[in-house]
């Protein structure tokens, strides 16, 4: 019996010295943490497969990620990935190929249908024809409202507002003495924070960040005629401390009724229909200036494996599970139809369910469907973006550049001497690169 047992002892603990470990870093967006929440079911499914989570804020995210993936320290299994590092990272090596994984372990890929997968997202995560990422979810920028705010108040959103009209519109609900701002704006200093809604203004303005050659324009009139339009909206008729304003604050403000409108990422709508504000809102397109291209951006948060990962067969398996039909099935059996990851699949947009729940679905599909990387600024750019430039080094510059955007919103330096001393950033960083 003593031997039986000791035998069923070794077998045991083998077992548990067999399963693999994934450890998965990823952005705290309230949709990854609802992937944290439903992963339970995953690895009931796959009692071989342990998760193991990271959450840390975007900002903290990429330099953490950039760090690991470019050492080849292997610290993590899947990372979250946006659009703009996908390309680059491939290029590097950094990460797998998916249809690489998917050749070498056709199991875990069977069903997942990439044909459904809209080709205007997945198509900025292809790098030399090969798929290095599948999306999470995907998005694209819109003008969310407190209609019952403006019906109180005789005034109508149009369809495709103008940045005019937004900030008449702003300025007329603006009423701090009674705790509502007339817009909620990001201003938190960040190149996919402050500088996402930022930039879409500058597009419209006319604006960009580079010429085709790669010469720096922020000095120019355009962005001084966005960044001080930008930087009176938000003093005059947004909530105070507009640099330690970003998604999350933002996104209080609307769904408590404490702000009359909001420009910002399509997936805020998922997250404002369940809330105390959400039967009251309603949306419009991006607004325009000048310039009618450029104003919509286009953003998506995927799953990718780091090349240095010793998990790579199991993380893979995740990754198909965390971004298939089947997963958002079970977002809305959990959480609501208007809750489910968007933007990611055709099917997504055929479903009666979804529609009937989110009223703002056709409005997301459109915008990103418009939106088009390769065309948002007036003049020819040296590489495709909307709300960013898809080079490497515009990471480092446009956090640069933020902190000096910031400290002109705050008033501490005027909106001349940011744009001098941004242009200054770029102009040395372009040409250490050998650009010019």
């Amino acid at each position: 019996m003593q031997k039986l047992l000791g035998l069923l002892l070794v077998l045991i603990m083998g077992s548990a010295l067999a399963q693999t470990t994934v450890t998965i870093a990823s952005v705290n967006n309230p949709d990854m943490v609802t992937m944290q929440e439903l992963s339970t079911q995953f690895e009931a499914e796959n009692p071989d497969i342990k998760l193991e989570w990271l959450f840390l804020d975007e900002g903290t995210l990429r330099s953490r990620l950039t760090t690991d993936v470019a050492t080849g320290s292997g610290a993590f299994d899947l990372v979250t990935v946006g659009a703009y590092e996908t390309p680059l990272w491939a290029a590097n090596d950094w990460i797998v190929s998916v249809d690489q994984m998917s050749k070498d372990y056709p199991a875990a890929a069977e069903g997942y249908d990439f044909a459904d997968l809209l080709p205007a997202i997945i198509g900025g995560l292809t790098y030399n024809n090969e798929l290095f990422a599948v999306p999470f979810y995907a998005e694209s920028s819109f003008t969310m409202y407190n209609k019952k705010m403006f019906d109180a108040a005789g005034l109508t959103m149009p369809e495709q507002p103008t940045w005019e009209q937004i900030a008449d519109f702003a300025c007329k609900l603006n009423d701090p003495a009674n705790g509502v701002y007339g817009i909620a704006l990001r201003g938190k200093p960040g190149w996919g924070d402050n500088m996402a809604p930022i930039t879409t203004v500058v597009n419209t303005f006319g604006g960009q960040w580079f010429d085709a050659e790669g010469h720096p324009q922020l000095d120019s009139q355009a962005w001084h005629d966005a960044l001080t339009f930008y930087a009176d909206l938000v003093n005059r008729c947004g909530p105070p401390g507009v640099t330690g304003n970003s998604f999350p604050e933002s996104l209080q403000l609307m769904s408590t009724g404490k702000a009359a409108m909001w420009v910002d990422a399509t997936v805020a709508a998922g997250f404002l229909a369940g809330s105390e504000a959400g039967p009251d809102l309603s949306q419009a397109l991006a607004p325009i200036g000048p310039v009618a291209k450029g104003n919509a951006w286009l953003w998506s948060w995927n799953l990718a494996v780091p090349k240095s990962s010793d998990a790579q067969e199991a993380a893979f398996k995740f990754m198909m599970w965390a971004t298939s039909k089947g997963y958002i099935e079970k977002v809305a059996a959990a959480k609501g139809w208007a809750a489910i990851p968007p933007g990611t699949r055709k099917s997504t947009y055929e479903r009666k369910e979804y529609l009937d729940a989110a009223p703002f679905a056709t409005m997301t599909l459109n915008a990103i469907l418009k939106a088009n990387p390769n065309d948002s600024t007036a003049a020819p750019q040296i590489a495709p973006g909307v709300q960013f430039v898809q080079i490497p080094e515009f990471s480092a510059i446009g956090t640069d550049v933020a902190q000096q955007i910031a400290a002109a919103l705050a008033g501490t330096i005027s909106v001349d001497e940011a744009l001098k001393n941004s242009q200054e950033i770029a102009d040395k960083a372009m040409k250490d690169a050998g650009y010019y």
